[in-house]
């Protein structure tokens, strides 16, 4: 997300570079930039201009502070404004009511409204530790309450069961009903959506949400549709009281104008963001975090909050202390790492979140390829228990057999084996001396695919 605005943005700053001052002149020629690159992503003409009048308005003869250099004062100036226009604070879902809390998402078809109550249902039972009811109300889709159900029983909460031959309105209520004679906390409602909005969608959703009286009305909607997400959460706030939006398919938006429009368009704030099918693929926005991304900072608090709850810290204490130890780096290692880091979303994610990666050749960037890890993962798992502990029995026929039982070649497992020694290399090398910038230095081109920087 945001990789063209951010690589554009990037690339206007740096022409600052070496001026003393930030005058009429050069500022007049950067916002001419900003305002393009915003274009390009997508950006609704009203926020564009707004920005571009807001920071010109701050940063026009600004002396330069400190060690701080003119591309550097714009760059503060910039992120205000990104934080400002996408709504300053993280907004939390408002739970504070009388038991069970309902939660109403509402959303064109194909925009990711059951994915997302999934997702959701997992989040608030997990993190805040919430008895969960999901229901869909969606009786026009074909699949759709089956696929509500595949979910609920994929995160472990509760199903209530409903029928295409129902009506949306008594399906909801009788599921708060029911929601309350189970104690439940937060009941997740999910509802039809139209390729289109037509006056019936709008009618029937309405009648919906006066009948539950839902204490949080989410917008749900496709980040890759641009500004035009921004125009439609704007009619469904004209139609609906919405309280939140929530912007999908963020892995597959380059350009990032969704979240820079829905705020100062609707009114309403962004309070998720999801990125991929898994059930954990959904993230709190923060405002402040994603203008840092977008400005090539990275997002480091949140790449912390990721580590932290998404790494099994036995298992890397366990790795650590076999390390230290000098013992061999085996493919069990190999495999445990790759899968740590695919928890955390993948090498795309984890850069993603890093400092500095608009400066990395896109060419560099494209290594960060999840589907070499699933490669690896698979020629690993091919392996026999005895065949992982001790590398160096993978000879001819056995490099054969696990090649097939991956489904791969034998290069394939030719390049693991190469990645896997000079890795295990550089381990030992850690453990010598020399410690972690030792290692680092070994590290240069080394990598395997993903991982080389």
């Amino acid at each position: 997300m945001f990789d063209s605005l951010s690589e554009r943005l990037g690339r206007t700053i740096k022409t600052l570079r070496g001026q003393g001052r930030l005058t009429e002149d050069n500022i007049k020629d950067t916002m001419r930039e900003v305002r393009m690159a915003l274009l390009e992503a997508d950006v609704a003409l009203p926020v564009v201009k707004t920005f571009i009048e807001r920071v010109r308005e701050k940063a026009s003869g600004q002396e330069v502070l400190g060690s701080l250099t003119p591309g550097q004062a714009l760059i503060k100036v910039v992120s205000d404004e990104l934080t400002s226009i996408m709504g300053e604070q993280a907004e939390e879902l408002n739970l504070a009511t009388q038991p069970p809390a309902v939660v109403l998402m509402a959303g064109l078809q194909g925009a990711g409204k059951t994915t997302t109550v999934g997702k959701l249902a997992r989040r608030l039972k997990e993190k805040q530790k919430k008895k969960v009811m999901v229901v869909s109300c969606d009786v026009y889709r074909p699949a759709a309450i089956a696929q509500l159900k595949t979910l609920a029983d994929s995160v472990d909460v509760i199903f209530f069961e409903s029928t295409v031959d129902q009506s949306p309105i008594d399906i909801a209520s009788a599921a708060l009903a029911a929601a309350k004679t189970q104690f439940i906390d937060v009941l997740l409602v999910d509802t039809a959506g139209r390729l289109a909005i037509d006056e019936e969608m709008m009618s029937e959703i309405q009648q919906l949400h006066a009948a539950i009286n839902p204490i949080e009305t989410l917008f749900v909607v496709d980040s890759m549709t641009g500004q035009d997400a921004a125009n439609t959460a704007k009619a469904f706030g004209d139609a609906l009281p919405l309280t939140g939006v929530v912007l999908t398919k963020t892995d597959g938006d380059a350009r990032g104008g969704a979240a820079l429009s829905v705020r100062m368009i609707t009114g309403k704030p962004i309070k998720f963001i999801g990125a991929g099918e898994k059930t954990d693929a959904l993230e709190p926005f923060y405002p402040d975090r994603v203008a840092s991304r977008i400005l090539g900072m990275g997002d480091v608090v949140s790449l912390v909050e990721e580590v932290t709850e998404k790494v099994d810290h036995a298992k890397a204490e366990k790795f650590a202390k076999k390390m230290q130890k000098g013992k061999n780096f085996d493919f069990v290692d190999l495999r445990e790492q790759l899968e740590q880091m695919a928890n955390m979303g993948g090498m795309a994610s984890l850069l993603d979140k890093m400092p500095g990666m608009s400066n990395i050749p896109d060419k560099v960037k494209n290594q960060a390829n999840d589907g070499e890890f699933k490669k690896m993962m698979a020629l690993i798992d091919s392996m026999t228990p005895h065949e992982r502990k001790y590398p160096a029995v993978l000879k001819g026929s056995r490099k054969k057999r696990i090649a097939a039982g991956a489904g791969l070649q034998v290069q394939d497992l030719n390049r693991l084996v190469k990645q896997h020694l000079q890795m295990s290399k550089m381990m030992k090398k850690m453990n010598k001396g020399g410690g972690m910038a030792k290692m680092m230095r070994g590290m240069q081109g080394k990598l395997p695919p993903g991982m080389g920087m």
